[in-house]
């Protein structure tokens, strides 16, 4: 090949022409310059593609599919990429001028690494800032991560930075998952690949608006996925660690069940997670029922 390809960016997209710019843009405004821009789109019927080949022409790559949801779309942009690494980019996102540079300079510096990740700016569909996050508060030290992906598996995809020997080892994402399928690929990662982060905020990612993580189902996949997750990490992640972090996952779920009044179905991860919990679970567990005990009141003053 006469020229290499250093980054590839993937960004799937469906029916969001307008928020898709602001993602391209950001990729083209990199200061280390992002080789091959994929945009896959997910059968939009909105003019998405004629509008990027207007506005963009050869400057990014374009595929069509006929709706299959966000994993087949990052699959296909993965499948089609020539780069030595790999970024994604979802279409409501943006990085950063630094992002790929401090990124590509991070992980050429550290050949033994699979994947970097970097704090993020959460801001809503006014793109006013609610939070950022820190991802040092979870990956607590480069390297074997899996202890601490397993405690707060959370990712946003566009923070990430990835080997392409990643994606030819691990694979693509779940396609059979609606929802928590980066919290399935986050994980897959941690269990075979080193990762790092730099502690800057290099991201900006939109939350609250149309978002699938709001969907009932999304409990249910993230169960699936952390149970997977949990067991796979057998002789990697010490049994105590597994426990502790499956009952606090059954907790986290067990008070979104609540919140959207799935009361029988939040009573059955509440005793999951007091049976292989300790004593700090355990006092999680209590806390949760005081909650719900609060809830249901609330709910039955609103009645009278």
């Amino acid at each position: 090949m006469a020229d290499i390809v250093q980054v590839s960016a993937i960004i799937p997209t469906f029916n969001r022409r307008e928020l898709v710019c602001r993602a391209i843009d950001s990729a083209l405004a990199q200061t280390f310059p992002v080789d091959e821009i994929i945009v896959v789109d997910d059968g939009s019927t909105d003019g998405t593609g004629q509008m990027l080949q207007d506005r963009y022409g050869q400057r990014i790559r374009y595929a069509w599919q006929p709706n299959a949801g966000v994993s087949a779309a990052r699959n296909l942009g993965m499948s089609m990429a020539r780069g030595r690494y790999i970024a994604l980019l979802d279409s409501d996102d943006e990085w950063f001028p630094e992002k790929t540079a401090r990124q590509h300079a991070w992980l050429e510096q550290r050949p033994g690494f699979g994947m970097v990740v970097c704090d993020i700016e959460m801001v809503d569909g006014e793109l006013q800032v609610i939070g950022i996050y820190r991802r040092r508060d979870v990956i607590r030290e480069d390297g074997w991560a899996l202890r601490w992906a397993l405690a707060n598996p959370a990712l946003a995809p566009a923070s990430t930075l990835m080997r392409r020997e990643v994606y030819e080892d691990i694979g693509g994402f779940d396609e059979s998952l609606r929802t928590a399928e980066d919290i399935d690929y986050h994980l897959r990662i941690a269990r075979r690949w080193q990762i790092g982060v730099v502690e800057e905020t290099l991201v900006r990612t939109m939350r609250g608006h149309e978002g699938l993580s709001a969907q009932a189902r999304t409990y249910d996949d993230y169960l699936l996925v952390f149970e997977r997750a949990a067991e796979a990490a057998r002789g990697v992640v010490s049994d105590p660690e597994r426990r502790e972090a499956l009952a606090m996952a059954y907790i986290r779920n067990a008070r979104g069940l609540m919140l959207g009044s799935r009361w029988g179905e939040a009573a059955r991860l509440l005793a999951k997670a007091w049976r292989c919990g300790n004593l700090g679970v355990r006092r999680q567990v209590f806390a949760q029922l005081a909650f719900a005990g609060r809830r249901l009141v609330h709910n039955v003053l609103k009645r009278h």
